[in-house]
């Protein structure tokens, strides 16, 4: 009997992507920071945190902006070629089985139904 996984243990993705995803933030603006700063006093002004997270935002908008554009892209589009009958659909699927279990028949012409059985019962379709 198999042991259901724990909490931890399914949601591990979750929390690894977003751990990575907040340390890459905070180097993002703690970077950021030190080039403003070095640039406001390059240029003899000071540094005003207010301005900084203004740019800040600014720069980080326009790279999420970006980038879950390509993303969301990627997914849809996907998603919709997949529907719509791509080689990569499930009717690409079902032509590949139809081929294998053609071969398989050619192959083995006196145990092929039972394969073809056994095969079904331990991978049912979904």
């Amino acid at each position: 009997m198999k042991t259901k996984p724990s909490y931890l243990k399914r949601k591990a993705y979750f929390y690894v992507t977003l751990l990575l995803f907040m340390i890459s933030v905070f180097l993002h603006w703690f970077f950021g920071w030190k080039d403003y700063k070095q640039e406001q006093l390059t240029h003899s002004q000071p540094p005003q945190v207010e301005e900084y997270a203004v740019q800040m935002m600014r720069e980080t908008m326009e790279n999420w902006q970006s980038e879950f554009l390509q993303l969301i892209w990627q997914v849809v589009g996907l998603s919709f070629l997949w529907y719509c009958g791509s080689p990569q659909s499930k009717e690409g699927d079902d032509r590949r089985e139809e081929k294998l279990d053609f071969i398989i028949k050619r192959l083995e012409p006196d145990n092929a139904d039972e394969l073809l059985a056994e095969w079904k019962r331990k991978y049912p379709e979904k």
